[in-house]
């Protein structure tokens, strides 16, 4: 046993080797720039709904359901993210992951800047909230292959021991895509009057996407493929089935345990950024400071984010990843009672401590727990199809569920509070029946 353990060791350690730091560092950069706009584009769907597109694209005699109608047509994307998922998965396990991302930069820059100029109910009737939610659908497609993309990006490039710290920086890439499309919106309702705002000043963050993904394809093209599809390229020794399934077959426990896993990241994700914010609103606050107090915690969960992914190099992700779980379940009952006291400073510290603390414990090691559960030939494929159906059975409908349970329950957040705790037993469930790969060889 303890030959086995150094030889494992020792390949690691001379496959950190060969691979020059400059090109780690391109890598990384790569993958978080990359993945800050496509989470950007996607994020700022989603801020839009809960403010702007209900009465835009959406409008009716009832308020409410125009915004559940809204915040359907954000629901809807990840859906369809699980087939984005396993479509590029395939090129990405057989081609390889720097094109797969390449395509999937284009085609979420495509659609939001698209979106940006969609004409509203009042210009075109039905079929505004009918072009919005198909581009709203190719965003999901888009994504659905870029996340796994983005992460073994970073984490193939990783050297054993900073695996952790590598895998959050992806993860970042989605506070701050979040962080700029909150800036930027609660910019541009400053400087716009409500009216100007509601005419075309929305449409300026999506028109801008145009810009930030040149960026990123002249960033990432510059990065090399990974040197772990490199490897498997080299033994030419892809999956003799379609990865989707070799990974079903042999791979099913891991994909089960990642979609459980995902439950409790996606569903207290999307309550921090996306609800939390018409729940604000409703509640009295100004649309600029529910955005800027969701900014703030964003911004603030970056360095923490990335302080996590390091410790889980030294403690072990599977620990790390049920402590958060545990206190999110402790908190968010306490986390709806804080915002409800009306004070601006207790509010940003509920979300602060619950967004840029809590949430980043599970958060920073999601992708490297999933990258380590999968051999490289379906990485890609059992990464991404983990993810993505996690993410679509609760997180794109939490926003929904959640405006639906207070609408049923008169306002009471209790419902809404034991929901994500559901989501957190699934979680501590799953994560309970899986073996801690912390510094062993990726490959």
């Amino acid at each position: 046993m303890s030959t086995n353990t150094e030889n494992t060791s020792k390949n690691a350690v001379s496959r950190d080797q060969l691979i020059p730091d400059a090109d780690r560092r391109r890598a990384l950069w790569g993958s978080a720039v990359g993945s800050t706009i496509e989470w950007y584009d996607y994020f700022l769907y989603g801020t839009m709904s809960s403010i702007v597109f209900a009465n835009l694209f959406f409008p009716s005699d009832d308020p409410v359901t125009s915004q559940l109608l809204a915040l359907a047509s954000f629901a809807l994307a990840f859906l369809i993210r699980p087939i984005g998922g396993v479509f590029f998965a395939h090129i990405g396990d057989r081609v390889g992951r720097k094109k797969t991302l390449f395509i999937t930069l284009s085609l979420m820059g495509l659609s939001t800047v698209l979106i940006g100029f969609t004409p509203t109910y009042a210009t075109i009737g039905i079929w505004a909230p009918i072009i919005l939610t198909l581009l709203r659908l190719v965003q999901g497609l888009a994504l659905g292959g870029e996340w796994g993309g983005g992460v073994l990006l970073a984490v193939e490039y990783s050297p054993a021991k900073k695996r952790g710290f590598y895998g959050a920086v992806p993860q970042t890439g989605a506070l701050l895509g979040l962080a700029l499309g909150n800036l930027v919106t609660s910019g541009l309702s400053t400087v716009f009057s409500e009216e100007a705002f509601l005419s075309y000043g929305w449409r300026i963050p999506f028109v801008m996407s145009f810009v930030l993904v040149l960026v990123g394809m002249w960033i990432r093209n510059r990065v090399d493929e990974t040197p772990s599809f490199r490897k498997v390229a080299a033994q030419n020794t892809p999956s003799k089935k379609m990865p989707l399934m070799e990974t079903l077959s042999k791979h099913h426990k891991a994909v089960l345990i990642t979609i459980g896993a995902k439950f409790v990241e996606t569903s207290t994700f999307f309550l921090f950024a996306t609800f939390t914010i018409s729940y604000l609103v409703g509640l009295g606050y100004a649309r600029v400071q529910a955005l800027n107090v969701v900014l703030i915690a964003a911004l603030v969960a970056v360095p923490v984010m990335l302080y996590f992914g390091a410790l889980s190099d030294r403690i072990g992700r599977k620990k790390l990843f049920m402590m958060g779980t545990v206190a999110i379940a402790l908190y968010v009952i306490p986390y709806f009672w804080l915002l409800n006291q009306g004070s601006v400073v207790l509010t940003t510290l509920a979300v602060v401590v619950g967004f840029s603390i809590i949430w980043s414990t599970y958060g920073a090691v999601l992708g490297t727990f999933f990258a380590e559960s999968f051999p490289p030939n379906v990485r890609y494929t059992g990464i991404s199809l983990g993810y993505q159906v996690g993410a679509a059975l609760v997180g794109g409908p939490l926003p929904l569920i959640a405006t639906a349970l207070l609408a049923h329950y008169h306002g009471s957040y209790v419902p809404v509070g034991l929901f994500i705790i559901g989501c957190a037993i699934v979680s501590l469930i799953a994560v309970s029946m899986t073996k801690d790969r912390t510094g062993q060889n990726l490959d």
